[in-house]
């Protein structure tokens, strides 16, 4: 079997004011202890808009909603000539051992939107598509205000990761030769690479001792999720949902009034060690809790390359749960992955789409 995580406090991830983010008053030594060599490249942000937390309860409902959709309805919101990067995807990934991830399902879309940035992309890198292909959504019969939860929730998240890439500007002025103020926070706030991806968990299903369990990584701590590293600038993360889906059953249909009922959430996971867990630079993993009212921001692969190695992008993993502690809970969550434009250069040689396409093809 592999090897248990560690029981380190997750208290370790540094966390500000939303105020504190929008006046400027973050200091470098806290961003550095956040993001930093030696930092667990997270950090939290408390004090988030009124409305954020409704938001998050709904969309987040929406998650199982979706994904318990007739086989026939998923089908129709899938773009396989995107390598299912856009809309539905579920079993088309492959985890660490080879083995297709059936237990994950998620939902794509790129929230920025900018009609002549959109058009720059398209005719700058035609064969591109996963980054550039429309978005496209279930009806409103089938899923009401589904698309419009997901770009409100994803504003607001982008709007706060501006400000988190505004604080690290004034760390790049300050620490880096030559760098250009304003370079982090234009790229979130401007750029339409940036990818939303809504995220369910399914239950894990019934596993005898001596079977071997048919997905994901068996035997490893990151079977939800395999460890890696984010390949663009900063990832925006809400905390996780936990449902019990044989007590509150996602297969509801809409009222009189178009409206999905919001699913009850678990206040915790019966295993306690499921969910986010970050590697740092000495192997060690420590659990991450994001409270439900907050956002956690996540270091890419992008930010290390313009901050110079500054900021370090760190591996993370998703550990799930077995069928006798599970049951039938599943975990939703969302992440926004703030990303350059294409054409933008990430280093002194490269542009995001040349850094995309290295990482993605195992070359960096």
């Amino acid at each position: 079997m592999g090897s248990v995580p560690s029981e380190d406090d997750a208290s370790a991830a540094v966390s500000v004011s939303l105020e504190e983010l929008q006046n400027g008053t973050v200091s470098l030594e806290t961003l550095e202890r956040a993001f930093g060599p030696a930092s667990l490249g997270i950090i939290i942000v408390r004090d988030l808009p009124q409305e954020y937390p409704d938001l998050r309860h709904r969309l987040l409902s929406y998650s199982s909603y979706l994904a318990n959709l007739p086989e026939s309805t998923l089908a129709s919101v899938e773009k396989p000539e995107t390598s299912y990067s856009v809309g539905w995807s579920c079993g088309k990934e492959t985890l660490a051992n080879g083995r297709y991830d059936t237990l994950k399902g998620s939902y794509y879309a790129q929230p920025v939107h900018d009609a002549a940035l959109e058009r720059k992309a398209r005719e700058l890198y035609p064969k591109c598509i996963e980054m550039t292909s429309p978005n496209v959504w279930p009806s409103e019969e089938t899923l009401p205000s589904f698309e419009k939860l997901f770009e409100q929730l994803c504003h607001i998240i982008v709007d706060t990761a501006a400000l988190v890439a505004r604080s690290c500007d004034r760390y790049g002025v300050a620490k880096l030769e030559d760098y250009q103020p304003g370079t982090l926070e234009n790229i979130v706030r401007t750029s339409v690479s940036t990818k939303a991806r809504l995220l369910h968990y399914f239950p894990p299903p019934p596993v005898k001792p001596e079977d071997e369990r048919p997905d994901s990584a068996m035997a490893t701590d990151d079977d939800w999720c395999a460890t890696h590293t984010d390949l663009g600038a900063l990832t925006g993360l809400t905390s996780q949902m936990f449902v019990d889906e044989e007590a509150h059953s996602p297969s509801t249909k809409p009222d009189k009034s178009g409206v999905l009922p919001l699913l009850p959430e678990l206040d915790s996971h019966p295993d306690s060690k499921t969910g986010l867990w970050i590697k740092d630079r000495s192997g060690r993993t420590t659990q991450i809790h994001i409270p439900r009212d907050c956002l956690a921001f996540q270091t890419g692969q992008a930010l290390e390359h313009i901050t110079r190695g500054k900021f370090k992008a760190v591996p993370h993993f998703v550990r799930g749960t077995t069928a006798d502690k599970g049951g039938q809970i599943a975990r939703n969550t969302l992440a926004v992955f703030t990303q350059p434009n294409l054409w933008e250069m990430v280093d002194d040689r490269r542009d995001f789409a040349t850094l995309a396409q290295a990482i993605l093809g195992g070359t960096v």
